[in-house]
């Protein structure tokens, strides 16, 4: 018999205070899915926005994604009737079609590098070996249905995200930069310039079966300000955790972030203008923990693919050294993809937050 405490009962599928959603499935299983709990009642929900942020995140849309090939089509059980939610959970699954485990087989019983493998076992006993199973990327699908939803709890808002950067390749500032912006080329770099030298760049990576890590810069317009809580929630601490929980993000940084340890304090400080407005915005939009009104800026770093068809040193269960070559199919730079989950993960902290603040009220 397994006695269970109170603690190994309760692992970290679910994200949220009043707003909460649980995800649940594999990379290699049935299917992926979720359950959003805490969504008000009667609220229009348009479907085709979720479908197109989940459009926006699938594999195999590009020459510079991994050619695993997923429709990606959402399936909702529960939580929403003629097209309003009903104040139920929303539960919803998204099939998985092209699976391919047999590519998986040759790692049953070998940890691959800078993966969950070892870790994962050490803390389970037990991994799914296909694919990663919870550690692999593919539930990230759940949460940009999810925050495709929460977004729409707030209209007045806009949450955008780009690449800022791919490797040491950097790109320039475009103002007002819209989705539609976004999306005019495959890098999902609103600087059209650095977007070609970037497309080419993981072009040559995906051929030569390297990787590459990279930058998405966020941000939101027209959130109201108060929102956050002054000490444990801060505002930004809540959109630190969440864009720390994606795959592969090492880092995270609200406005003027680290380079703000390298100011001084008359330079820093953003001076008033009229109420609640600022000449400057290094603190990002966030200050004390609660929302000002400006625009919430951050950038989110992400390390490059751990899975890679270089050859690899590495060991098996027992020890034994072993050369890796993996197979499979993996993105050679993860960011073009990973700009819809920052925005759900966005939407998820700011609308959790909009409902905690109207409790407050």
């Amino acid at each position: 018999m397994c006695g269970l405490s109170i603690f190994e009962a309760m692992p970290g599928n679910t994200f949220g205070t009043l707003l909460r959603l649980t995800t649940f499935g594999e990379s290699h299983g049935i299917a992926i899915g979720g359950v959003l709990d805490g969504m008000p009642s009667n609220l229009k929900i348009d479907l085709d926005k979720v479908q197109n942020q989940l459009n926006r995140r699938r594999p195999g849309q590009s020459s510079i994604t991994t050619d695993r090939d997923e429709s990606d089509r959402v399936q909702f059980l529960s939580g929403i009737f003629e097209e309003k939610t009903t104040g139920g959970p929303i539960g919803f699954i998204i099939p998985n079609k092209d699976q391919r485990s047999r590519d998986y087989s040759k790692l049953k019983d070998v940890y691959r590098p800078s993966h969950a493998d070892y870790t994962t076992e050490a803390k389970y006993g037990h991994r799914d070996y296909r694919g990663g199973g919870r550690t692999s990327a593919r539930e990230t699908a759940a949460r940009v249905a999810a925050g495709a939803i929460a977004e729409q709890l707030l209209p007045k808002v806009e949450i955008v995200a780009y690449v800022k950067s791919v490797g040491t390749i950097q790109s320039n500032s475009v103002e007002n930069t819209s989705r539609k912006d976004v999306d005019k080329n495959i890098m999902r770099c609103p600087d059209l310039s650095a977007a070609e030298e970037m497309i080419a760049f993981v072009e040559e990576l995906k051929t030569e079966g390297d990787s590459v890590g990279g930058v998405i810069e966020c941000v939101v317009r027209g959130i109201e300000p108060g929102l956050g809580e002054p000490v444990f929630d801060k505002l930004h601490a809540d959109l630190g955790k969440a864009m720390l929980s994606i795959n592969a993000v090492k880092g995270f940084e609200v406005g003027s972030g680290f380079a703000a340890a390298a100011m001084l304090g008359s330079d820093h400080n953003d001076a008033f203008t009229a109420k609640g407005k600022t000449a400057t915005n290094h603190s990002g939009g966030v200050q004390g923990g609660i929302s000002n009104g400006e625009d919430i800026v951050f950038r989110v770093g992400f390390k490059p693919v751990a899975t890679i068809k270089k050859e690899q040193s590495t060991v098996d269960k027992v020890g034994k050294n072993v050369i890796l070559k993996s197979e499979g199919r993996h993105d050679p730079c993860v960011v073009p993809r990973a700009v819809p989950i920052v925005e759900a993960m966005a939407a998820m902290v700011l609308a959790d937050q909009f409902l905690r603040q109207k409790v407050n009220q």
